[in-house]
C-alpha cells in the first residue's frame, strides 16, 4: 500500500517517515511542495506539466553515499604493458577551453596527470532508464563529461567504454553547445546535452558533455567512463552548473558539504566513499581541523612547509597546495620533487620513483604543514606495493610536474594524503577539514 501526503515546506521536505521519498516541485525559491510516499522502489522521474522539468523522488536520508571502487591506474596498465608512461601522455599540458573562444577565455586549466594516477571510481546514472558509468570524482574540474553513442568508432577509448545513448532515454534534452577539453596532442570533444543525472539516489536535471571524439592515447587506457567534476562553478566549462550546485539547490543536504574516504585496507572490495551531505565518525578518529581556502573557486590551501625526517626542505615563504580527488599521487614542482625522492633514496624508472620494497620501513616521514598543524605520511603511506609476474614492485607515490602561472606552481595533495587524513570539503564556509583516517 502507498501512503501519499502533502504538504508545503519552506526549505526541506520535512521529517523522515519509515522509507519515505520526498518528491519536490520548486513553485518559486521560498517554497516548495512535496509529496511523502512510502515505497520501496521509486518511480522514474516525469515531467512536471508547468515548467517541463522532471519531478523527482528522493530518499530523505541524513547522508548520501557513494561506494568507491579501486581499480588500476593508467599508469599501472601502461607500465604493465611495457609501456612508458609518456607514450600515453605525449604532452601533460591541459587546458580547458570552449571551441570558439580565445585562449585567453580558458576557465580551468589543471593536468591530465590528475588522471593518470586515478584509482578510485564510483557510479552514476543518467538518463530514463538509467545508463550507468564508472567516473572519477575530480575536485580539481567542475563539468560531468562521458562517452557519447555518436563516438566515432575511429575512436577506439569510445568503443572500449560505456557510451551515452539519447535516443533511449525518455528524459533526454537537446542542448547541443560544441565543447573540447585539450589535453596537450590529446583531447575531449563533444556537445553538451541534459538529462537526469542520479549521484547517490539523487536525480537532477543536469548539463553535462557527450564526448564524441576521446583520443586513443590515453583513454584506451582508462578503466574509468568519464569525469564528474566537484569544483567550484568558476571552473565550470560554457558556465554549466557543476552537478553538486544542482544538488545542494534541491535543499536536501543537511550540509553542504561532502566528504571523501580512501580505504588503506587492499583486502576490502570497496575503495572508499564519498558522503554528500556530510562526514562518517567511523571513518576517522579525534577532530577535524579546517583551513580557509586561498583561492576563490578552488579546492586550493595554504602550504607553511615540507619536511622530511625534522628538516624543512620547501615552502619556507608559502606554496599553494590543491587537494585532489582525481589523481592518486602527490605532485609538486620538479625540481622540488626530484630532491625529495633525492632525499629518501628513490630512483627514477619508466618516469616512475621506485624504491626496494625491503626499506620501507626504513624511509622517513614526510611531513606538509597546513594551518599550525604537520600532517605526516609515514613510508608506508607514501609507497605503493604491487606484484607482477611474482616479482614484487614498490612505487613512490609522488610526481614531478611544473604547473604554469597563474594556477601554478602548485603542489596536489592526491590519495596518497588523503587516504590517511579524512577529508572533507566544506562549501558552505569555503573551507577544508582534515581528520586522522582509521
Amino acid at each position: 500500500m502507498t501512503l501519499v501526503l502533502e504538504a508545503v515546506y519552506s526549505a526541506h521536505c520535512g521529517v523522515e517517515v519509515g522509507e519515505a521519498f520526498c518528491v519536490s516541485q520548486r513553485k518559486h525559491k521560498s517554497i516548495r511542495r512535496a509529496l511523502l510516499v512510502q515505497t520501496k522502489d521509486p518511480p522514474n522521474p516525469t515531467l512536471h506539466s508547468h515548467s517541463g522539468h522532471p519531478s523527482f523522488i528522493i530518499p530523505f536520508l541524513t547522508h548520501f553515499r557513494i561506494p568507491l571502487k579501486k581499480m588500476p591506474s593508467i599508469r599501472e596498465t601502461l607500465q604493465k604493458m611495457g609501456m612508458e608512461v609518456s607514450d600515453g601522455f605525449p604532452s601533460m599540458e591541459h587546458s580547458l577551453y570552449h571551441l570558439g573562444e580565445a585562449l585567453h577565455n580558458v576557465t580551468a586549466p589543471t593536468t591530465l596527470t590528475n588522471y593518470r594516477d586515478t584509482q578510485y571510481f564510483g557510479e552514476i546514472s543518467i538518463g530514463t532508464p538509467a545508463q550507468i558509468f564508472k567516473v572519477i570524482f575530480d575536485t580539481g574540474s567542475a563539468n560531468l563529461w562521458v562517452p557519447s553513442h555518436q563516438c566515432s568508432p575511429l575512436y577506439s577509448a569510445c568503443a572500449s567504454h560505456a557510451r551515452y545513448d539519447s535516443s533511449k532515454s525518455s528524459t533526454y534534452r537537446p542542448n547541443g553547445t560544441q565543447i573540447a577539453i585539450q589535453y596537450g596532442k590529446g583531447h575531449v570533444k563533444g556537445f553538451l546535452s541534459q538529462d537526469i543525472v542520479t549521484v547517490a539516489g539523487i536525480p537532477v536535471f543536469q548539463v553535462f558533455a557527450e564526448a564524441t571524439a576521446l583520443t586513443n592515447k590515453p583513454f584506451n587506457y582508462a578503466q574509468f567512463d568519464g569525469v564528474l567534476g566537484m569544483g567550484y562553478p568558476s571552473q565550470a566549462i560554457d558556465g554549466v552548473t557543476p552537478v553538486f550546485d544542482k544538488i545542494m539547490s534541491e535543499q536536501i543536504l543537511t550540509s553542504e558539504v561532502f566528504s571523501v574516504y580512501y580505504s588503506r585496507n587492499s583486502a576490502l572490495n570497496t575503495g572508499g566513499e564519498i558522503i554528500l551531505g556530510g562526514s562518517d565518525p567511523s571513518y576517522y578518529t579525534g577532530d577535524f581541523h579546517y583551513l580557509s581556502i586561498s583561492r576563490e573557486g578552488y579546492w586550493h590551501i595554504d602550504l607553511k612547509g615540507v619536511s622530511v625526517g625534522g628538516e624543512l626542505l620547501f615552502c619556507h615563504e608559502g606554496c599553494t597546495a590543491s587537494v585532489d580527488t582525481g589523481t592518486s599521487y602527490i605532485t609538486g614542482p620538479a625540481s622540488s620533487v626530484s630532491i625529495l625522492m633525492k632525499a629518501i633514496g628513490a630512483t627514477l624508472n619508466l618516469s616512475t620513483y621506485i624504491i626496494e620494497c625491503k626499506k620501507i620501513h626504513l624511509l622517513p616521514d614526510i611531513s606538509f604543514h597546513f594551518g599550525d598543524r604537520a600532517y605526516i605520511l609515514s613510508g608506508s603511506a607514501y609507497v605503493l606495493q604491487h606484484s607482477e609476474y611474482g616479482q614484487e614492485f614498490c612505487t613512490v607515490a609522488f610526481s614531478g610536474f611544473d604547473i604554469p602561472p597563474p594556477l601554478g606552481p602548485l603542489w596536489i595533495m592526491g590519495a596518497s594524503f588523503i587516504g590517511e587524513y579524512y577529508t572533507e570539503f566544506d562549501r558552505q564556509n569555503n573551507r577544508i577539514g582534515f581528520a586522522t583516517s582509521l
